[in-house]
């Protein structure tokens, strides 16, 4: 696949969330995606529709290397080839039928998933992990005002209790955003879950602050 300058890197989904042989919804600007792990570890993303009636592929199962639609059992490979119809078991399927496979890349925690294949690797976060995932109901400007966060290069930085920290911002709609809390690599567990509830008291204040600013 050729890499394109002007396509980049989307913060999709949160490692730990993704365990092997299994799959999740997740989003691109562009519209719903499948995010997945085989079952020796190997993370891959395709759209979400099923070629063959349109079932979401995210509500699929995962054997092996591979991944099945729940609907007709229709199963895509890596490459997002169909590799086997179970009602036509001696076809070899034709290569038009694809799912759509996307340029994905784990780094600091986060699942990395981009239209087309970037011409760099996703921003490096050094000395940062993923925390967790969250949506807000506020757009990323209501997000920034809120927690008067520096803004930075492909991120935000702010202060989730005692813990410095950064936000990685996915604008869905007009008014949702999906989050991803990165936080000090090595930090305890019990700081995490401190840190884990600031975030949350920091949505339900960018929530708030983005009610005001819809209403004014």
């Amino acid at each position: 696949m050729q890499a394109d300058a002007s396509a980049h890197w989307v913060p999709a989904a949160v490692s730990k969330d993704i365990l092997d042989g299994t799959v999740i919804p997740a989003a691109l600007p562009s519209g719903p995606i499948a995010v997945w792990r085989t079952a020796t570890g190997k993370i891959h993303a395709n759209g979400d529709r099923c070629p063959h009636r349109g079932m979401r592929l995210s509500h699929g199962f995962v054997r092996g290397e591979s991944l099945s639609c729940i609907y007709h059992g229709w199963r895509f490979g890596k490459d997002g080839f169909c590799e086997h119809i179970p009602a036509h078991p001696n076809l070899v399927p034709p290569k038009s039928i694809n799912c759509g496979p996307l340029p994905v890349s784990e780094q600091n925690g986060v699942v990395w998933v981009a239209s087309v294949e970037p011409a760099s690797a996703p921003k490096d976060f050094s000395g940062y992990d993923a925390l967790r995932s969250l949506v807000f109901r506020a757009t990323p400007e209501a997000i920034a005002a809120s927690t008067q966060g520096l803004e930075i290069d492909g991120g935000l930085e702010v202060t989730l209790g005692d813990f410095p920290a950064v936000l990685l911002l996915t604008e869905r709609t007009s008014h949702e955003t999906f989050v991803i809390a990165l936080i000090s690599a090595g930090t305890n567990p019990p700081d995490r879950l401190e840190a884990a509830a600031a975030l949350e008291a920091l949505r339900r204040g960018a929530e708030a602050t983005g009610l005001v600013e819809a209403q004014a």
